[in-house]
């Protein structure tokens, strides 16, 4: 059965992929991480859309039967031109329309916070998806632009990391919110932190876990579900250092062998 293809600007997008190996672990997963662009946060979307298209070539050629935007930027600045550049050859998806949702599901009537970088925030693309289910939902948008580049740094769960947290999460647009969408694939990294600080008080949304669901749902209505039990997972790169390989561990959870792969030669 053809793979899962997943990519992401470097290896946030890691932490979908392990979500999507437990919840469906009888399929092969193809993962870029696009580390020579990294973070897309702070991209053009035309970029952004560049880098997009030559991914989706490369996992097209892997045959992958579904393509999985696990990158909030790039979902915002990507996913509508990438879904009619790939067309009929795979399915396209991104990890933003489940989360919406979901809390079209969960709170409506309700004011939610949103946390995610600059381009994520800016793009508007939370805001107009939510505001089209026309269920009541206020949603307080802040762009948390230290937060990615510092889990790519290993900055996880010490005091300067915690430290940064609590200055986002205390911003007064954060106030007075129900809950909290993670609108990065790096922040589930985090979550225990952000957790520590609402002390229950918020639901915290990781979104990896939802996207994992709702990938799961579209291969059982669409009888793509994966009955082999031999499984084989492929991580490329399209920059490698040995430091970079050593933290997707913290990502993927497990020894990931990363391939080096240019998107430009």
């Amino acid at each position: 059965m053809n793979p899962i293809g997943i990519f992401d600007s470097g290896i946030g997008g890691l932490t979908v992929a392990h979500a999507v190996k437990k919840v469906l672990p009888n399929e092969s997963i193809v993962y870029f991480g696009d580390t020579a662009h990294l973070p897309y946060g702070d991209k053009s979307t035309a970029a952004i859309q560049s880098y997009a298209v030559k991914i989706c070539d490369l996992l097209i050629k892997q045959n992958c039967k579904v393509i999985l935007i696990a990158c909030n930027s790039a979902s915002a600045a990507a996913y509508e031109l990438a879904k009619e550049y790939v067309g009929s050859k795979a399915k396209v998806m991104n990890v933003i329309d489940p989360v919406v949702a979901y809390i079209g599901e969960k709170y409506p009537n309700k004011t939610v916070g949103l946390i995610g970088t600059q381009k994520t925030v800016n793009s508007n693309v939370y805001q107009k998806k939510i505001d089209r289910l026309g269920k009541g939902i206020q949603l307080k948008s802040l762009a948390t632009k230290l937060l990615a580049p510092m889990i790519e740094e290993g900055f996880c769960n010490n005091n300067i990391s915690q430290s940064i947290i609590y200055n986002y999460l205390s911003d007064v647009q954060l106030q007075s919110i129900e809950a909290l969408i993670l609108g990065c694939t790096h922040y589930p990294l985090i979550k225990k932190d952000i957790e520590l600080y609402y002390n229950g008080a918020i639901d915290v949304i990781d979104a990896s876990n939802i996207v994992a669901e709702d990938l799961k749902k579209y291969l059982q209505q669409n009888q793509l579900e994966s009955v082999e039990s031999k499984v084989e997972h492929k991580f490329f790169v399209s920059d490698y250092t040995k430091s970079f390989a050593e933290s997707t561990k913290l990502f993927f959870r497990e020894e990931v062998n990363l391939q080096y792969y240019p998107l430009w030669e």
